[in-house]
């Protein structure tokens, strides 16, 4: 098992830039591919950005490519995103997540593990 704790939201103008990360316990943290998802009030968790247990293959939601990575340290258990060029539509509770799976998912009910969340509010 790995039990996911989020940290670095907060409040951020659009434009600018923030980096979440995910601390993971358990000493099997490089066998698990590792999502991020988000939820807006009012609708679905969405997918974002996912990255493979290596660390060598990386998916993005259309809606964040070329403004959100994703990046993974296993030696310290933590997978991060930074996001640059937020825009208010960027607002959510943003989780992580993992599987113990060598493959990158997309879909929420794929992964069976989940943090907290934590909250990224973009100014306009």
């Amino acid at each position: 098992q790995v039990h996911l704790v989020e940290s670095g939201g907060g409040l951020v103008q659009a434009g600018g830039s923030l980096r979440l990360s995910c601390a993971a316990s358990g000493r099997t943290f490089s066998s698990y591919n590792m999502g991020w998802f988000r939820q807006a009030p009012g609708k679905e968790r969405e997918f974002v950005g996912g990255i493979s247990r290596s660390g060598g293959t990386t998916r993005y939601a259309d809606s964040v490519k070329g403004r959100f990575t994703v990046s993974r340290d296993n030696a310290k258990s933590t997978v991060s995103l930074q996001m640059n060029s937020l825009k208010p539509e960027d607002t959510a509770v943003y989780y992580c997540a993992g599987r113990f799976s060598a493959l990158v998912y997309t879909t929420l009910t794929e992964y069976n593990y989940w943090g907290q969340g934590t909250q990224v509010t973009v100014s306009s």
